[in-house]
């Protein structure tokens, strides 16, 4: 019988690729964090100070999702508000599928984790001496905290990077790509990476808190930065964690559409100051999807925008603002008035053309509320992991303060139990990874089969999907997979590759099993959802066959 860690051609690879530990450099820490967005800073802070983290990053620690998020901080810091309608707001949007104590604990503790980035330096926008407080769809008050306008991200992690380089126990590795989580006798034990010279090395740890994103890239029209290939959540898939809700990934209705141009995210902030929807003949069409008109939740928003490209066959719509204050346009969206005035486009004067793109990635891997994954010694913190706070539908703005609350919980408790271990450094057993499958590297056009794989996404597996497209995806990956994982790839491109293709398999089937609407996995043959069949979470066995 085949089991899951030997190597077929249906299966996963335990690891993607063969070493000599003897041959290679190791280093000893108490806690791993891969990951240097909003919630590997945040846990790495929040770790005790007698712990030694080292913060792992892909590129430089300010490059993330995190960083390049416009919108703000969803908390309830205002008088009008109250932490149930918070709590009411994201139930709704989750479309039944929310952890109720989950939302609880995020949204009680959104507004202290603000306030603990303003003691730290980031410099939110004010009105009168206070917090700017704005609108965005799906939130039944003002609650979002922004920053420079539309660069909250950009200075939430720019705070959040001083206080982490200043932190004594904290050591950044810049560039150094995770390749596999390393396990022995079921634990986690650190991690194989390959350092910004080129060279592999091994991460002794006590505990590893993964942080490391989405996989926004397995899609080619995507508002997430090139790092976001999903490298963390194929990584613990193959050590053996479950997976859950990969089917909901929830597409950002508004993304720059211009040719040539990469796909820049136009935040729906725009919308919740008052632009319209408009589609190529200069048709409002929200008000006709929805009672919120624009200001509807995203799911519903990118689905209008979709049938309104069909309807016209044009492809793209278009954001309107020319009925707004000027001034107050391009004062409230620097960024955005900057990057458009960049292709001839005045937002405040002239439409801007827009459509959806995969923004994030509502499922992932399995946590409990403490953060804990399936693998005793691995965490999961942020859009790498699935705590329950989305449901099936993500909430404008809550990402970030989920990033913090559940990045400060993990640090605090994961480092404590590092120091329990005692003084002595884990060690990774030196036959381990000596197990992977050696093939024979043969001729591939990487670049090419991952530009393919992102275009059959986006065709197949997109906001509308279909049965019978989704067996012809999983046909067309498995084929691909077929060949392409029997590599031993020596390079990141090949193993973002492996990580894009082992994901967009698994996407595919639970977009395949789940048949219902519901949130943002929408099929056009099953349109309605199925609470008796479906009001559930999809958890994916860790054993599943998918190429």
């Amino acid at each position: 019988m085949i089991t899951y860690r030997q190597y077929n051609p249906e299966y996963p690879r335990r690891y993607l690729i063969g070493v000599n530990p003897r041959k290679l450099r190791h280093l000893f820490t108490d806690v791993l964090v891969v990951g240097g967005g909003i919630a590997g800073c945040r846990a790495s802070l929040s770790a005790i100070p007698n712990a030694q983290v080292h913060l792992v990053t892909k590129d430089k620690v300010q490059q993330s999702n995190s960083a390049y998020a416009q919108g703000g901080l969803a908390g309830v810091l205002s008088s009008d508000d109250a932490i149930g309608n918070h709590v009411e707001d994201t139930l709704i949007a989750g479309a039944g599928l929310c952890h109720p104590d989950v939302v609880n604990l995020v949204v009680k503790e959104a507004p202290a984790q603000i306030e603990s980035l303003i003691k730290i330096g980031a410099k939110f926008d004010l009105t009168d001496g206070k917090l700017a407080l704005g609108l965005e769809g799906g939130h039944s008050h003002p609650r979002i905290v922004h920053a420079l306008g539309d660069a909250t991200g950009a200075e939430v992690m720019r705070a959040m990077i001083e206080a982490v380089h200043k932190a004594h126990n904290i050591e950044v590795l810049d560039q150094t790509f995770l390749i596999d989580l390393v396990t022995h006798e079921g634990r986690c034990v650190g991690a194989l990476v390959e350092t910004a010279d080129g060279g592999k090395m091994l991460l002794h740890a006590k505990q590893t808190i993964l942080a490391s994103g989405g996989c926004g890239r397995v899609w080619r029209e995507t508002t997430n930065p090139p790092v976001a290939t999903g490298d963390g959540m194929a990584a613990a898939y193959r050590a053996g964690a479950p997976l859950r809700n990969l089917e909901f990934m929830q597409f950002h209705p508004t993304v720059l559409y211009i040719a040539g141009s990469s796909r820049f995210l136009i935040t729906e902030a725009l919308r919740g100051e008052g632009a319209y929807l408009r589609d190529k003949d200069g048709t409002r069409f929200m008000p006709e999807c929805d009672p919120r008109a624009e200001k509807a939740t995203r799911d519903i928003v990118s689905r209008a925008i979709v049938d309104a490209m069909s309807r016209t066959m044009h492809p793209c719509v278009y954001l309107d603002m020319s009925h707004l204050d000027p001034d107050s346009c391009h004062k409230r969206f620097p960024g955005i008035s900057k990057v458009c005035r960049g292709f001839g486009i005045d937002i405040a004067r002239d439409p801007i053309p827009v459509r959806p793109g995969a923004h994030y990635m509502i499922g992932g891997i399995t946590t409990e509320i403490s953060g804990r994954s399936g693998i005793p010694g691995l965490w999961a913190a942020g859009e790498v992991a699935c705590s329950g706070l989305h449901g099936a539908n993500r909430l404008a703005s809550n990402s970030l303060v989920e990033g913090l609350v559940f990045g400060d919980l993990i640090g605090r408790i994961a480092s404590m139990e590092a120091l329990d271990l005692g003084p002595e450094p884990t060690r990774i057993p030196l036959p381990g990874l000596t197990e992977s499958c050696q093939t024979d590297s043969e001729t591939l056009d990487i670049d090419d089969l991952t530009l393919s794989l992102r275009n059959l996404m986006v065709r197949d597996v997109g906001i509308m999907r279909r049965g019978e497209v989704l067996d012809r995806a999983k046909k067309q990956i498995t084929q691909w997979g077929g060949y392409a994982l029997r590599q031993n790839f020596d390079s990141r491109s090949g193993w973002e590759l492996a990580n894009l293709l082992s994901l967009a398999g698994l996407v595919v089937h639970c977009a395949k099993e789940r048949e219902e609407s519901r949130g943002t996995h929408f099929r056009s043959d099953f349109p309605k959802p199925d609470p008796v069949k479906w009001g559930h979470d999809q958890d994916i066995p860790s054993q599943l066959p998918v190429l």
